[in-house]
């Protein structure tokens, strides 16, 4: 089996706790969940499987990269990502780009976009045709 490209990622917070009650709940429609805690750091991912999403405490003065960096996360359904989006705002984000299909990324593409309260753009998308029972 090969390699995947990204084996997880790590976001700086300022509020570790308000961040993960976000996460938390903008997470949930795309089956993601807190695998584990710490004091200085929180690890997501689907449940029995690790973490692939860290928030870390960050250093003072630092703070979120700016709009030239994302965050995608892949979603099972365009429910799922409508859902994250309602998700995501009603916990304190920002809509970037609600729920919809984006042609210029592909015919398939199904995407909502929001920054979290501390400014880290992020997306949730599926990008497969919708199948239509027979």
């Amino acid at each position: 089996m090969p390699r995947p490209l990204l084996h997880h990622i790590s976001i700086g917070v300022a509020d570790l706790q308000a961040m993960a009650r976000f996460y938390d709940a903008a997470l949930s429609p795309l089956g993601q969940v807190r695998v584990w805690d710490g004091p200085q750091s929180i690890g997501y991912g689907f449940p029995g499987q690790g973490d692939k999403l860290l928030l870390n405490l960050r250093d003072a003065g630092a703070h979120a990269p700016g709009a030239g960096f994302h965050l995608a996360f892949g979603a099972e359904s365009r429910e799922a990502v409508d859902r994250f989006h309602a998700q995501a705002l009603a916990h304190g984000g920002t809509d970037n780009g609600a729920p919809g299909l984006r042609a210029h990324y592909g015919q398939n593409y199904y995407a909502a976009f929001v920054v979290d309260p501390e400014g880290h753009r992020i997306e949730a998308v599926i990008n497969e045709p919708v199948l239509r029972p027979d």
